[in-house]
């Protein structure tokens, strides 16, 4: 079993290091990460220039592009052969709902799944890696039933874990992502030069949280577990839009 590890906090986060020892003895675990934070950097590839990849001494790769630079350049020229498990995280903070379209995290698993590998994607719900030993657990306990009874197609799993002890935890509950509010209005700042510049807001409230989302089963203090797809075609619209062309 050879599982390929990667997040979007960088190579040096404490999620990654906490992930790869949770894994460690599952089989060969290799780590390809970002140089740096890459958070929110999404599902974008870096096509303007050459990639660097170096190793760390404890081990780890890192790539000085975005978290899908890092797998598509492990699974698509670096490995011997294709891993069996693409495994994202463990990220600080929660990637739920709307977040999941932005997230580092959830893109690394993404373009795993893309190459044709099963693929879960770890986020801690609060940020400041409390009780990361729990994310430790349940990372281990997911990619344990994968080695027992996998996927018999590539699958592409969301998970968000309470940042509770372990032995708070309410059991697992597959959900479907919830929505939240837009984000808040942009915040100008100066720059040293007087220039203006603009932060992006911070994440809306959330507007869709009722039972069976993402967001409802984490506030109840349960693992969501919530199964990815990738097609982006509005089904419903299909006949709409051949109606209105014609």
């Amino acid at each position: 079993m050879r599982i390929l590890i990667s997040n979007d906090d960088g190579y040096f986060s404490p999620g990654i290091e906490a992930l790869a020892s949770a894994l460690a003895n599952l089989g060969e675990v290799v780590v390809f990460a970002p140089e740096r934070d890459r958070s929110g950097a999404s599902n974008s590839l870096t096509l303007s220039r050459p990639l660097t990849v170096r190793k760390a001494p404890n081990g780890f790769h890192f790539v000085d592009g975005t978290p899908t630079d890092c797998v598509h350049v492990a699974v698509t020229g670096l490995l011997d052969g294709p891993p069996d498990l693409v495994v994202s995280g463990i990220n600080d903070g929660a990637n739920m709902g709307d977040d999941t379209i932005y997230s580092g995290t959830v893109a690394a698993a993404t373009e795993g799944y893309l190459l044709g590998v099963p693929s879960i994607a770890f986020s801690l719900v609060d940020k400041g890696y409390a009780h990361l030993d729990t994310a430790m657990r349940v990372a281990r306990e997911l990619v344990v039933r994968q080695l027992a009874d996998p996927w018999p197609e590539p699958v592409l799993l969301n998970v968000n874990i309470p940042s509770v002890p372990y032995e708070e935890l309410k059991g697992y509950e597959v959900t479907r992502l919830g929505r939240r509010h837009h984000t808040e209005p942009v915040i100008p700042a100066l720059n040293p030069r007087g220039e203006t510049v603009y932060w992006i807001g911070k994440a809306g409230p959330v507007a869709d949280n009722g039972e069976g989302t993402d967001f409802h089963a984490t506030a109840q203090g349960k693992v969501s577990i919530s199964p990815l797809q990738i097609d982006l075609t509005s089904t419903a619209q299909l006949e709409k839009t051949r109606q209105w062309l014609a």
